[in-house]
């Protein structure tokens, strides 16, 4: 496991956190930015997989 797939699946769960705050706080502006952050978080992860596929 390289840092990109580390980095990629912290972000994507501290975005899921943030979006589920957001749901439960009625906060539209945090909720949408913690799914930004997952979907980024999600892409760096796959950036990370492709990088050790290639290994």
């Amino acid at each position: 496991m390289n840092k990109d797939q580390v980095k990629g699946h912290f972000e994507e769960a501290k975005g899921k956190v943030k979006e589920v705050a957001g749901k439960i706080l009625d906060d539209k502006e945090m909720e949408l930015k913690g799914n930004v952050q997952k979907n980024v978080g999600k892409a760096q992860a796959v950036v990370g997989n492709a990088k050790e596929d290639i290994k």
